[in-house]
């Protein structure tokens, strides 16, 4: 009978640096107490990590200064172990895509489901929650991408849903000044007719921010794909609705965008 060592070093030789519970109870026929406690062991002497409940990573010798791989190396099959859909999309989905003013410290995943952050190492994890049925929507193979690694390829945003995370979920992605940039850097090489359909998904007032912020860029064919869902707003809101007047009676004193029925609150700064 094998042990969890040779077990885990089998999967080494093979490619592979994780395993489930379920997994190991099969190949190696103990007890799941005995079990617990093998890998409990080899936690302790940092040879895996166990970013959730019956997931667990096998740690090479380049991953122990940082406690765990790259979760661009694992987050595929730990949202297989879980038994979810997801794309990787934010500020890291932005890089992947040539946005290179904006570093990402937080490994950003959107998902169909409320599911808790964590740190394992020096990686931080945040779940970014979207409706089912939008994510539905939008999660389809000819709005993704994929991102390599060593280990395999995982699920990331294409150009057209990290500019729609990013306006929506702005709060997550460092501001709406880190969105302008985003939305300059990166603008270009979204498709019209993809953003347009994508945009349908997401709150009108996060697409009008988007389309704002990709007109100041001056990424024209863009912005005016997403021209139309201005019709469908009644009201104005607020660019950055995060800024709060210091005085109340301040609050209508700010320039009006009547194209995108946005009121601009912050003044928008993007790098050359």
């Amino acid at each position: 009978m094998p042990s969890l060592q040779t077990f885990i070093d089998d999967k080494l030789v093979h490619g592979r640096a994780h395993f489930s519970r379920d997994e190991a109870l099969a190949a190696l026929g103990l007890k799941p107490e005995a079990l617990a406690a093998a890998i409990t062991r080899l936690v302790r002497k940092r040879r895996l990590a166990n970013p959730r409940h019956g997931f667990y990573l096998i740690l090479r010798p380049e991953d122990k200064v940082a406690g765990a791989p790259d979760p661009v190396r694992w987050i595929d099959p730990l949202m297989k172990h879980q038994g979810l859909d997801y794309r990787i999309s934010l500020l890291r989905a932005a890089a992947f895509h040539g946005s290179s003013h904006q570093a990402a410290m937080v490994f950003q995943v959107v998902v169909p489901k409320q599911l808790r952050h964590f740190e394992i190492g020096r990686h931080r994890l945040q779940f970014v929650y979207q409706a089912p049925e939008a994510f539905g929507s939008v999660n389809q193979p000819d709005l993704l991408d994929q991102m390599k690694s060593d280990t395999g390829f995982a699920k990331v945003a294409g150009v057209e849903l990290t500019l729609l995370d990013c306006a929506r979920y702005f709060h997550k992605a460092a501001g709406i000044n880190a969105v302008a940039q985003v939305a300059k850097d990166i603008g270009a090489k979204a498709n019209p007719r993809r953003l347009a359909k994508a945009a349908a998904a997401y709150e009108n007032s996060s697409v009008r921010r988007l389309g704002y912020l990709l007109d100041q860029a001056g990424h024209e064919r863009q912005a005016k794909a997403l021209e139309p869902f201005v019709r469908q707003a009644k009201t104005a809101v607020p660019l950055d609705p995060s800024v709060k007047p210091l005085i109340e009676s301040l609050a209508g004193t700010h320039e009006q965008d009547a194209k995108w029925k946005l009121v601009i609150n912050e003044p928008v700064e993007i790098d050359s």
